[in-house]
């Protein structure tokens, strides 16, 4: 995501365990009962996002849209697995109407505090069972204000919608595990009017008109966070095309912006080659962007395989940013919400890098810059002080400072080893700020305490460094 200023797995493993930490109860026959899963995963900044218990596979949402009105009718078919036993579970759900929920074909009892929603199936569900859950809901979906200000979740625009999903967004749209920790396959299955397209992540499966409607079919392939996924429906020119390393690319304009747009659109292909150079092979089957008219968004996001842009965000370095992410953020994904600077200092850095490659501004004149604005120093990247911060700037450019003096003190070779290896590593997983000091001095093959202490968590900004 740009910054929205107005303008390990061992970690996983770790959060999963604490939440789903009561475990079962003896009976008195000394049987094994089940017992419900934790209400939240305990998330440093959003305790009650996410849920104990299980761990999502896939979801497949099926959505049919009116804007007129407003209102979503949508089912959501979720296939987990239990990592405990469970008599109940939860799902993350903000606002809409829950008609019915089954549980492996069963009716299962459902109520409702704040965003949780609390199935009991008719039977216990064992531990390590993959089970799926079916939620019939409806309603007009909301747009949530962040403690920040932003607007996320379900967007109207003049012609239709656009949904966001970071940091808690998705809840808004569709029940699930709404923790970056637990990531699933995706398909999504979008009705509208017709005359308006429907566009999602990853590869376009299908679309057909019939009785006045279009229902377009997405399918994700790869694992996906869920503040990662998006809806979005208006009167789109799309364009298609294959980047010289195979990967299929659409792009969608809102008309009013399609023009505008398209130059810069028409770089995609070059741009996610010039990346794949510095961070390995692009993780994804399908690439993309989406425009929308300024004021459809306040920020853009970097949406999986297929980014999001207002016009007055779209411009070269920010475009790099979020193609960035596809690798730093989206395939590998932050262990909690506190590892959101590894998400955004290595997509900025790539703006760095892009200046570099491009415009011959080598990369510790950004580190400079940054280094002489005071808004960087506020807090360590690490360890932003409320939610609130976690889009400010010491997460963005003190972040990508700690990667400079990462390069300055290891060298180029292995700082380029770094940079594609960490992707590598974790493809397709999640990991955390400990997870990534461990891996840089791994590969350094020596201690960076006195780095991590001053550039990383230090609260003091250091003495210029020549």
């Amino acid at each position: 995501m740009e910054p929205r200023t107005r303008t390990a797995l061992a970690a996983v493993t770790a959060l999963l365990l604490l939440a789903g930490s009561a475990g079962c109860t003896g009976g008195a026959d000394g049987g094994v009962r089940g017992t419900p899963g934790a209400a939240g995963l305990r998330d440093p900044y959003f305790p009650k996002l996410g849920n104990g218990g299980y761990d999502v596979r896939h979801y497949g949402l099926k959505l049919a849209y009116d804007p007129a009105s407003g209102r979503l009718d949508a089912t959501a078919d979720i296939e987990a697995r239990a990592t405990q036993d469970l008599s109940a579970f939860n799902l993350d759900l903000d606002g809409l109407t829950v008609g019915r929920a089954t549980v492996d074909g069963a009716p299962a009892a459902v109520n409702r505090a704040g965003t949780e929603l609390t199935l009991r199936p008719r039977e216990d569900i064992d531990e390590g069972q993959v089970f799926r859950t079916t939620v019939a809901y409806y309603g007009v979906p909301r747009t949530i204000t962040d403690a920040d200000g932003a607007g996320e979740g379900w967007l109207r625009t003049k012609d239709g919608a656009l949904a966001l999903g970071e940091p808690v967004g998705s809840m808004a749209w569709f029940p699930g595990n709404h923790h970056p920790s637990d990531k699933a396959t995706y398909d999504i299955t979008l009705t509208v009017p017709e005359g308006l397209r429907a566009i999602s992540n990853g590869v376009l499966r299908g679309e057909r008109t019939a009785n006045g409607r279009t229902t377009a079919v997405w399918h994700s392939a790869e694992p996906m966070a869920s503040y990662l996924a998006t809806a979005a429906i208006g009167r789109y020119r799309t364009s298609t095309t294959t980047t010289p390393s195979g990967v299929s690319v659409l792009t969608a304009a809102d008309p009013a912006v399609a023009d505008e747009s398209a130059e810069l659109l028409a770089r995609i292909p070059e741009l996610l080659e010039w990346q794949q150079e510095n961070f390995g092979p692009y993780p994804f089957s399908a690439t993309g962007a989406i425009v929308e008219p300024a004021g459809d968004a306040d920020y853009a996001l970097e949406t999986q395989t297929r980014p999001v842009f207002p016009l007055d965000s779209f411009d070269a370095p920010t475009l790099v940013h979020e193609l960035a992410h596809q690798w730093f953020g989206d395939s590998v994904s932050p262990a909690t919400w506190r590892d959101m600077w590894l998400n955004e200092s290595f997509a900025t850095y790539a703006e760095w890098l892009y200046a570099e490659d491009f415009e011959d501004t080598p990369a510790r004149v950004s580190f400079d810059k940054a280094f002489g604005e005071d808004a960087n120093w506020a807090f360590p990247p690490a360890e932003p002080p409320k939610a609130e911060n976690l889009f400010d700037p010491p997460v963005y450019q003190r972040g990508a400072m700690v990667l400079h003096k990462i390069r300055e003190t290891v060298g180029d070779d292995t700082f380029y080893e770094i940079l594609a290896g960490w992707p590598a590593k974790y493809r397709h997983g999640n990991a955390s700020t400990e997870d990534f000091t461990a891996y840089v001095e791994d590969v350094a093959g020596e201690d960076l305490s006195a780095l991590w202490d001053v550039w990383l968590y230090g609260d003091d900004k250091p003495e210029r460094p020549r």
